[in-house]
């Protein structure tokens, strides 16, 4: 199925959210980029958009944070989505611009899409309220990113994904865990979404869905039936024991360097709002046996890895964006926030 915006067929009485989003690692250095394209709809209101671009250096602590918020925006022909006068994501590449940041990149895959809920059906069902899919699982980034007088950082074949979700709302709390450029198996990633709802008051237990790529053989991560889904999770990481196809039992552990999360505000659509932790130069282990009896094989990235955790509360330890609504404002890495106008329609 081909990838396509959603936000041009919501209905004006209808909430919705979408994101077209980007993260891209060094080999060589705990570096990282995710670049976000944003559609947030009220009911009843017109759709905006924003373009979030995050840069993250273990080295320096907290990462370079940026965000412009726009009622400008479309789907342009031949690409995704168009945010403002210039940033846009398609099928090959990204550009755009928001505070001092300004990207020009090209992407590559070979990989086909992953579509992380199975069976499909669930893709056109009300149930689950979010959707997910990652056009290039795994991709190969050229390109720039410039940061003022912070200088420019050159991508030259770094390691990344592009990923695509949207929905009426937000799960309840929810993990992304991707990881890829794992040391003595280079063409090995993983890409699981583990979710929890609340319905009628009640939380249900995890559900993941996703999958580990080891040899040139996707094998399918959790599903609505997997049974044994164990979570640990906090802002400094996680530890997942996960189920899968065939007898896949998969094990992951993802540390988050000190200082080195983002923290944004995620509104939701009908009101509300989440806070959400991101690190994509965290260290992640997978412990992997394929099928039931066979010794694990252990894969390990020293920062190849990328871990989002999203939540209800407010105690977590990490610095959120002091972003409004309405309003551009970029950050520094000190977060200080540096107001400038809304961007006109």
């Amino acid at each position: 199925m081909a990838t396509s915006a959603r936000f041009p067929a919501a209905r004006l009485r209808a909430g919705m959210y979408e994101s077209f989003y980007l993260r891209t690692v060094s080999p060589d250095e705990p570096t990282a980029v995710w670049i976000r394209y944003t559609v947030h709809k009220r009911p009843g209101q017109l759709s905006t958009g924003s373009v979030w671009c995050t840069v993250f250096d273990a080295r320096r602590g907290e990462p370079l944070m940026q965000k412009l918020t726009t009622e400008r925006l479309r789907a342009p022909l031949g690409n995704w989505i168009a945010i403002g006068e210039e940033s846009e994501i398609g099928p090959a590449g990204a550009r755009g611009s928001c505070g001092e940041a300004r990207w020009s990149l090209r992407f590559d895959s070979r990989e086909p899409e992953l579509r992380h809920l199975s069976p499909d059906l669930l893709y056109r069902l009300p149930l689950p309220r979010t959707k997910l899919t990652s056009p290039a699982p795994v991709a190969s980034f050229d390109g720039a990113v410039e940061l003022g007088e912070r200088g420019a950082i050159e991508l030259r074949g770094w390691s990344g994904m592009v990923g695509h979700n949207w929905g009426s709302e937000h799960a309840e709390r929810w993990i992304w865990l991707h990881g890829l450029d794992f040391e003595k198996a280079p063409g090995a990633w993983i890409d699981v979404s583990l979710g929890r709802l609340r319905i009628a008051g009640r939380m249900t237990p995890w559900v993941a869905n996703g999958a580990l790529s080891l040899e040139g053989r996707r094998l399918h991560v959790g599903g609505l039936r997997a049974r044994g889904v164990q979570v640990a999770e906090g802002p400094g990481g996680c530890t997942l024991h996960l189920p899968g196809e065939r007898g896949l039992t998969l094990e992951a552990r993802a540390e988050v360097p000190a200082g080195s999360a983002a923290g944004w505000r995620y509104a939701d659509p009908n009101g509300g709002e989440h806070h959400v932790i991101n690190c994509s130069v965290a260290a992640l282990e997978l412990r992997v046996r394929v099928h039931e009896g066979e010794q694990p094989r252990t894969l390990r990235t020293a920062h190849g890895g990328a871990y989002e955790l999203g939540m209800r509360e407010h105690d977590h330890g990490v610095r959120i964006a002091p972003f409004l609504d309405g309003e551009q404002v970029s950050v520094d890495s000190t977060l200080t926030p540096i107001k400038t106008t809304h961007s006109p329609t």
